[in-house]
């Protein structure tokens, strides 16, 4: 199972991470316009821990918490070892996810509204860029950091017996 690590110490805090998830992520195709619409929003956070900057991101847990909660069927996971995925078509903005999340690494996100309806707010996290590694490509975040403070590594998984 791969996840993205983070090399703390190479940080520069350039959010080159952050830019590069919100266009993969976009929901129209010029992205200028999607960030203007709202449409485009990054599922990686830089936060500050005594003057260090920590690029956060979902972890993909085994036993994903927000998985569990979600009443919706927004959030779902193949398996253990598979990344925790959003179909935000379902989502109904409850937040149970945000308040399950044990790192806090869920975010709700307000939704522009269509031409006669209400906004509505929807889950963001991290999806490893599943479809962007199908392609055999790295994740954005990955791809895009100048310094490599972004890894995708092999992690071993618990065996059970």
């Amino acid at each position: 199972m791969q996840r993205v690590f983070v090399a703390i110490s190479r940080c520069l805090a350039c959010r080159a991470c952050q830019l590069a998830c919100a266009e993969v992520h976009s929901e129209l195709e010029d992205f200028h316009e999607a960030l203007a619409a709202g449409l485009a929003a990054p599922r990686i956070y830089i936060e500050w821990a005594d003057g260090v900057a920590v690029p956060m991101h979902c972890r993909q847990c085994e036993d994903a918490p927000c998985v569990a909660v979600c009443r919706s069927g927004a959030l779902s996971q193949a398996g253990p070892d598979e990344p925790v995925l959003v179909d935000i078509s379902k989502c109904g903005g409850c937040g149970f996810c945000v308040e399950a999340c044990p790192y806090g690494l869920v975010r709700l996100a307000e939704r522009p509204a269509a031409p006669g309806q209400k906004p509505r707010r929807v889950v963001l996290k991290c999806d490893l860029c599943e479809e962007r590694q199908q392609k055999g490509l790295l994740p954005a975040c990955v791809e895009a950091c100048p310094v490599g403070a972004l890894l995708l590594e092999e992690i071993f998984t618990r065996q059970n017996p």
